[in-house]
C-alpha cells in the first residue's frame, strides 16, 4: 500500500528544503543518530490529521554540467507533475511574482494536478499584502507561511492533505510476498526479473497495480505466491532527468513503499558505490525486510575467499543494515539463482514475526542482569517491561522510569540481545522507549 505523494516545486531559494525538513522533522529524529544512515534527503514520509503521505523536495535534484536555472526548475516541475498526487508550489513574498513562477504555473496548470500555492517568507503581518498578487496564478487562495519561523505550516498541510487521494489496498492476499528490486542503473534488475520469471514459467499476467505507474508481475514458486513490483517509469527512455541518480531513488522509493521484501542489487563486477548506500538506506528507513543481492557473480574473478571478502565489504559499507543477508548470483547465467527465493521467504517470515511478551521480557531481563544500564547524573534507567506492539517491521516498546536515560548504545545492545534470541534476520527491529506512567 503506497502512500500518496506531495511534491514541493519552485525556483531556487524560495525555501523548499526548509519546509520539507519541517514536515519530516519528527521522522528525521528517529533515524538521524543511526550509524551510516544517509543524511542526504530528497524523499521523506509524514502524517497529518491521520493521513500518511510521502513528500518530495524537488530542490534536491541537480543537473550536472549545465548551470541553467530555469531549465532546472522546469525539469523539477516536470518530475513533480509525473510523480505527485498533490503539488505544493512555493513562491517568495520578498521577491514577488517572477517570470519563472509564471512559467512553472503554466506547466502545473497543464498537468491538471491539484496545486496549493505556498507564499514563503511572510515573516510578519506587514508582508501579508505581498501575498495577494499570487492570486493571479489561478490556483485559488495562496497560503502565507514562514519556513524559518514555522508559521502557517499547519494551514499548508491542511490544504495539501485535503486534496490527497485515499489510501488504496492493492488487493493481494495476505500470504502473497511483495518483492521490490532496487538498485542503481545497470545492476541487472531487468535481468533478474526475467530470470525469476523464466525459472518458474507461471507468470499469471502483467497487471497494472493500483498505484499509478506501477507494474506488478505475479508469479508462483513451490506453492508460494509472489508479486514483483516494478515501475513503468524505470523502463522509460530519453527523459532528461532519467539519468539523475536522485530521480532513480524516487522511483525506487515508490516500489519500496509497497513491498514486504526489498532486494538491494549490487553490481558484483563494479563493487559498492555511494549511491548504493542511498538506495539501501531508504529500504531501511521504510522498515522493510531486505536482502543484498550481488549480481554478475559469473564475471567476477574469484578465489576461495572472494565471497567472504565481498560480504565483509557490504557489512563495512552498510553498518545500519547488518541484519540483511547477502546472496551472490548471476541473473544472466542463473548461477546460484535457486538460493534467492528461500532467503526471500525467510526474511519475509522474520519481518512478520511476533514474539510473546513473556519471552521478550525474559530476554531483556537477562540482558539487563548481564549488563545493567549505565547511570546518568546519579539516575539509572529502569526497564519495567517490554512488549511487541506491531510487525512489519517488528516494533518493540520498552516502558521505563525515564526515557531520557535510554542511551542509543544501550538500545542497540538490547536490540542485539533480542536478535540473538529470536533471529529477526533480514528485518529492521524498531525499539521505542515510553514512560511507564503513559500506560498506567
Amino acid at each position: 500500500m503506497a502512500r500518496p505523494v506531495i511534491a514541493i516545486v519552485g525556483r531556487p531559494n524560495v525555501g523548499k528544503s526548509t519546509i520539507f525538513n519541517r514536515v519530516i522533522g519528527d521522522r528525521l529524529a528517529i533515524v538521524e543518530d543511526k550509524p551510516g544512515v544517509t543524511r542526504d534527503r530528497l524523499y521523506g514520509t509524514g502524517e497529518w490529521n491521520g493521513k500518511p503521505f510521502s513528500i518530495v523536495d524537488t530542490g534536491g535534484i541537480e543537473i550536472d554540467g549545465e548551470d541553467e536555472i530555469m531549465k532546472s526548475v522546469r525539469m523539477q516541475a516536470e518530475l513533480a507533475i509525473e510523480e505527485a498526487d498533490v503539488i505544493i508550489f512555493m513562491v517568495d513574498a520578498k521577491t514577488g511574482l517572477t517570470h519563472s513562477d509564471e512559467e512553472v504555473s503554466q506547466m502545473l496548470f497543464r498537468s491538471r494536478k491539484p496545486v496549493v500555492v505556498a507564499v514563503n517568507k511572510v515573516d510578519n503581518e506587514n508582508r501579508m499584502d505581498d501575498v495577494y498578487e499570487f492570486y493571479g496564478l489561478g490556483f485559488g487562495q495562496p497560503i502565507a507561511i514562514s519556513g524559518s519561523h514555522g508559521i502557517g505550516i499547519g494551514d499548508l498541510l491542511d490544504a495539501a492533505t485535503d486534496l490527497l487521494p485515499e489510501l488504496e489496498d492493492d488487493g493481494y492476499d495476505e500470504d502473497v510476498i511483495r518483492v521490490a528490486l532496487i538498485g542503481r542503473p545497470n545492476v541487472g534488475k531487468s535481468s533478474l526479473v526475467n530470470a525469476l520469471l523464466g525459472e518458474d514459467r507461471v507468470i499469471v499476467s502483467n497487471v497494472a497495480g493500483t498505484t499509478r505507474d506501477a507494474i506488478d508481475t505475479p508469479f508462483e514458486h513451490d506453492g508460494q505466491r509472489y508479486v514483483l513490483i516494478d515501475t513503468a517509469g524505470m523502463r522509460k527512455r530519453g527523459k532528461v532527468y532519467e539519468s539523475t541518480e536522485k530521480y532513480s531513488v524516487m522511483r525506487a522509493m515508490k516500489a519500496i513503499e509497497r513491498a514486504d521484501v526489498v532486494l538491494v542489487l549490487i553490481n558484483g563486477e563494479e563493487g559498492i558505490i555511494e549511491q548504493d548506500k542511498h538506495i539501501a538506506g531508504y529500504a531501511h528507513e521504510a522498515g522493510k525486510a531486505s536482502v543484498f543481492v550481488v549480481n554478475k557473480w559469473d564475471i567476477v574473478d574469484k578465489s576461495d575467499k572472494t565471497m567472504q571478502h565481498f560480504t565483509q565489504s557490504i557489512r563495512d559499507h552498510f553498518l545500519f543494515m547488518t541484519y540483511a543477508p547477502v546472496v551472490f548470483l548471476s541473473a544472466l547465467t542463473k548461477q546460484r539463482l535457486h538460493k534467492l527465493l528461500p532467503v526471500v521467504n525467510h526474511v519475509s517470515e522474520q519481518h512478520a514475526l511476533r514474539i510473546q511478551t513473556h519471552l521478550l521480557n525474559d530476554v531483556v531481563s537477562d540482558a539487563v542482569a548481564i549488563n545493567p544500564p549505565p547511570s546518568d547524573k546519579g539516575k539509572r534507567l529502569r526497564i519495567n517491561y517490554v512488549t511487541q506492539v506491531s510487525t512489519k517491521p517488528p516494533t518493540i516498546v520498552c516502558f521505563v522510569n525515564d526515557p531520557e536515560l535510554m542511551h542509543f548504545s544501550y538500545e542497540r545492545y538490547l536490540e542485539n540481545k533480542i536478535r540473538a534470541a529470536f533471529d529477526f534476520e533480514g528485518t529492521p527491529v524498531r525499539i521505542y522507549t515510553r514512560r511507564k506512567s503513559d500506560e498506567d
